[in-house]
């Protein structure tokens, strides 16, 4: 064979090995996510049919008060727990990940405490209507994903029984169906507590341990830059829907937002998964100082989700007049959500790539870095054109939601710029020293060692 033939054959094998490692981490969180964001998408749709007021409601409460403030903060602080698991796997240090665990379980129920006097002196109306967030993500480190996508289906199938025996049966409304979300929210939070502590990972969680005290320091600094990281970007969503709820007829332009949010959100869940399986794959291979094998999984990740969200931005071109339907009945929000149909097609596509490249960032450590970058393309860019857009052109939800798409536009852009001038070598000496740091007493081979024995 001639070695251009054998050069080709190799490569196709390595993108197959590939595409098999992130699909294994992939498809799980992909199910994983699909039952979570079921669970909000079953409340806007019961609630969406009893009025276009009660739709604008759900939407401003689970987009301001639920995942915009307690949700993303959360979650981004628990983030951080991919960096550290990740690299910790490829360093072989499994035994870690239980006492990472706990440490994000301490900064993550300090954060709570703080956040709880601002719910508790809020209206009865939006206490009523939140949700509880989460608790810290179980470890993507390893793709044992399944179960927790298993207990999300079922959370999901019950707050559809529960939602239709309470909001349409018994008529209690919005309120009632805010209480079907805080009991289906508990029930999966206890579930996801057994599951990791009930001795499914037995090589990870070895019991409590006072090790989760120590290090402190430097895990808050990581948690707190992955929350501001991703809150930056939820809060983006978050700032569009109060700009949005300050034009005219806001129950109208508001509900087509969410309306529009809502399929962008179904279609985000194959590139959140990508997110994850990236993540993983980037901080397997840093710990590992295989810095080659993380770049090519950049390459493979991004490259088959963006294939992927190309399909699913041709199915909402075809399907963006019969879409709304689902949600309401009201012929003047559905109109308006046609309007949007072509910016969400693009969204759609953007949201293909731009978490891929998030989730590299979370799996090097460069959550600081991405955090000054959101600042500028989504907070200094995208919001100020938007609010031209939307109120000096007067040209509405569209105007805001185009700016929306300009700020996400730029941010990829300047990912892929970082992206292309990384050292990989650099970062898998990082992961090195972060897991020195943050690991306890570890016997590691340092990388200059490596790279000395292969001469």
């Amino acid at each position: 064979m001639a070695p251009a033939a054998v050069a080709v054959a190799g490569g196709r094998k390595n993108w197959s090995a590939e595409c098999k490692n992130l699909w294994r981490v992939a498809g799980p969180v992909i199910l994983t996510e699909i039952f979570q964001f079921g669970l909000g998408f079953v409340t806007a749709a019961f609630v969406g049919h009893i009025g276009k007021v009660e739709l604008a409601a759900v939407s401003i409460v689970n987009g301001v008060v639920v995942e915009g403030l307690a949700f993303g903060l959360l979650l981004g602080m628990g983030s951080a727990l991919e960096t550290l698991c990740g690299q910790a796997v490829g360093a072989g240090q499994t035994h870690m990940l239980g006492v990472y665990m706990q440490r994000s379980w301490i900064i993550c129920v300090a954060t709570s405490l703080l956040l709880l006097p601002l719910y508790i002196s809020s209206r009865p109306r939006c206490s009523a209507c939140s949700a509880s967030p989460r608790p810290s993500p179980p470890c993507r480190a390893q793709p044992r994903l399944g179960h927790d996508g298993n207990l999300r289906g079922r959370a999901r199938r019950a707050r559809a029984l529960l939602n239709w025996v309470v909001v349409t049966k018994l008529g209690r409304g919005l309120v009632g169906a805010a209480l079907v979300g805080n009991v289906s929210w508990w029930l999966l939070n206890a579930a996801q507590l057994v599951h990791v502590v009930g001795g499914w990972f037995p090589e990870a969680w070895t019991g409590f341990s006072r090790k989760a005290f120590a290090s402190l320091g430097g895990f808050v600094r990581l948690s707190v830059a992955s929350a501001v990281m991703l809150c930056l970007e939820m809060w983006y969503y978050t700032a569009v829907l109060i700009l949005v709820g300050c034009l005219k007829n806001p129950e109208i332009q508001v509900g087509a937002i969410s309306i529009c949010m809502n399929y962008q959100l179904w279609t985000l869940m194959v590139a959140v998964g990508f997110n994850a399986a990236v993540s993983v794959r980037v901080s397997n291979e840093l710990g590992a100082n295989h810095p080659k094998a993380a770049k090519f999984s950049v390459v493979v990740a991004t490259t088959t989700s963006a294939v992927i969200g190309l399909v699913f931005t041709a199915v909402a071109l075809a399907a963006r007049k019969q879409m709304p339907r689902l949600f309401t009945g009201d012929d003047a929000v559905v109109n308006e959500t046609t309007k949007l149909g072509y910016l969400l097609a693009a969204t759609i596509f953007l949201n293909s790539i731009q978490p891929v490249l998030s989730g590299v960032a979370i799996g090097a450590g460069w959550q600081s870095l991405v955090a000054f970058v959101n600042i500028g393309c989504y907070y200094l860019v995208g919001l100020p054109l938007g609010a031209v857009f939307g109120f000096k052109l007067k040209l509405n939800a569209t105007g805001i939601w185009a700016g929306m798409v300009i700020g996400t536009v730029l941010q990829t852009i300047i990912l892929f710029v970082i992206l292309a001038r990384t050292r990989w070598q650099k970062e898998a000496m990082l992961a090195e020293e972060r897991i020195r740091t943050w690991g306890g007493s570890i016997d590691l081979p340092s990388i200059q060692e490596n790279q000395e024995e292969t001469k």
